[in-house]
């Protein structure tokens, strides 16, 4: 698919990405404990006898937590494991009070399943590409160390102790940081369609450890290295550039490759080494004697099929077939659950004010979106979610063109001040008076002035110069200050230059 290639001093190299993708599980509460989960509390207000690890104190299996992971498992098409179990991954660290992590190596929640990542959004036929996963299971998170609130001392935060993840562990199948890019957006796409997880990467709630190893096409893995705790997608694809230029240069220079974990420095662009990489033996795995196994009933897997939301790629295929949206339309509007939700309703409130079906308005409605509304956003540096224009304003707006009231041109100016003063369309057309001109009088006598004024122009343009139409279209459309109906614009001086 990919043919990305470091070009090193011996040749060409290839680079090898698998992602291990440790998501925060949307749920109140924590993994086995009660305690709350909400981002940005008090350090250590949201703590429980358990998270803390106290004595005599014992887990119980939040449901909620285990539905969401099956659900994300169901929605990479992966096999769910009807019986899994707990293991502890035994480690010694300040944020860690039990001394172990309670996680699953030996039998995970879910299996194997895919995704399919499209690399050139205008070429979806031809940029295809199935990423495996292989394997997710449940684990808690850790505390977390401050190490910026006392001179000599490190404070410890056991807010996120216990907190619920999801880690979806990819195979090895991408080949350049653009795949590994397009394979972390798709997947944060499908966690917040399913509602599993919110994917807030700047607030940790879903991050990436990267592993990337480089060989000579054709040849076996090379040894891998792992960047931990990467938290967006642009700094994921950084980290695999880097790490390969790395690599490659090391072996180059006859050195060999460590298994070790590394950290990335956004600010230099460069990952160093954190520490020698462990294998599972170093964690001293076993099953968790305080907790039973999980055995799922076909009836728990049916509720957890039944509540699945229409998924990106499905919502994808509708907007295209049923819809009759551009494959990069329906792209653009299908990358993100709010985006799509959106557009949706934008939909639905055009086709209620013109007592049409959908699929007529669903076009001109993704066109508008797509080009004026995101790029008036973009401008003021505010994303959908922030827009003073709902979807209720935006078809009130669509109303107005389609029916002649105003023009394409002036629509972009209401937007303008729509973004401004959060008023409605039409308000703001009556307001301001930039109601269309459909008065042929009015046009008739605009069209007279500019013709009169341009006489020369005029002989050209009967001499056979035609392309000069647009001329004329432009300046009379500028002396009616753009409020003239364009069709009889055009109507009217084609009879007139005849």
């Amino acid at each position: 698919m990919s043919n990305y290639r470091i070009q090193g001093a011996t040749g060409e190299w290839e680079v090898v990405i698998g992602l291990e993708v440790h998501a925060q599980v949307t749920s109140q509460s924590k993994l086995f404990s009660g305690a709350a989960t909400a981002f940005g509390a008090e350090p250590n207000s949201q703590v429980s006898l358990v998270d803390a690890a106290m004595p005599g104190m014992l887990p119980v299996p939040n449901r909620e937590c285990i539905r969401q992971a099956v659900r994300t498992g169901m929605a990479v098409g992966a096999k769910i494991n009807k019986w899994s179990r707990f293991d502890r991954k035994n480690y010694f660290y300040a944020d860690l009070p039990q001394g172990y992590q309670i996680s699953q190596l030996y039998h995970p929640l879910v299996g194997e399943g895919a995704v399919e990542v499209i690399l050139d959004e205008k070429d979806p036929e031809g940029s295809t590409k199935t990423i495996g996963i292989e394997r997710i299971h449940v684990e808690q998170d850790a505390g977390k160390l401050m190490h910026d609130q006392h001179p000599t001392m490190s404070y410890v935060d056991l807010n996120r102790s216990g907190v619920a993840l999801m880690e979806i562990v990819s195979r090895p199948d991408m080949r350049s940081p653009a795949e590994a890019g397009a394979y972390l957006a798709k997947l944060r796409a499908i966690l917040r369609y399913v509602g599993s997880c919110d994917g807030n990467m700047d607030q940790g709630s879903m991050r990436a450890d990267v592993n990337v190893s480089v060989r000579k096409p054709g040849e076996p893995f090379g040894t891998r290295t792992e960047t931990k705790n990467v938290n967006s997608v642009r700094f994921v694809m950084a980290v695999v550039e880097s790490e390969a230029r790395r690599q490659v240069d090391v072996l180059e220079d006859g050195g060999t490759i460590v298994q070790e974990t590394r950290l990335y420095d956004p600010d230099k662009n460069v990952t160093r080494s954190m520490r020698s990489k462990e294998d599972a033996h170093d964690y001293r795995y076993f099953p968790d004697p305080d907790l039973l196994p999980l055995e799922l009933d076909d009836a728990f897997l049916e509720d957890c099929r039944a509540s699945l939301p229409e998924l990106p790629d499905a919502k994808r295929h509708r907007y295209e077939t049923a819809l009759g949206l551009s494959p990069y339309n329906a792209g653009v509007l299908t990358a993100d659950v709010e985006t799509a939700r959106w557009f949706e309703a934008l939909v639905a409130a055009a086709a209620a004010k013109a007592g049409k079906g959908e699929a007529d308005l669903a076009k001109q409605a993704s066109n508008w979106l797509i080009s004026e509304l995101f790029g008036a956003l973009n401008k003021l540096g505010k994303g959908l979610g922030e827009s003073p224009v709902t979807p209720q304003g935006g078809a009130e707006l669509l109303a107005l063109i389609a029916d002649g009231t105003i023009s394409g041109s002036i629509a972009k100016q209401v937007l303008e001040k729509m973004l401004e003063s959060g008023d409605g369309a039409a308000a703001i057309v009556e307001r301001e008076g930039l109601k269309q001109t459909s008065d042929t009088g009015a046009i008739e006598a605009a069209v007279d002035a500019v013709l009169a004024a341009n006489a020369d122009k005029v002989a050209e343009y009967r001499g056979g110069k035609e392309a000069l139409f647009g001329f004329f279209v432009g300046q009379t459309m500028k002396a009616m200050q753009g409020k003239g109906n364009p069709q009889l614009v055009n109507q009217v001086l084609k009879a007139k230059l005849a």
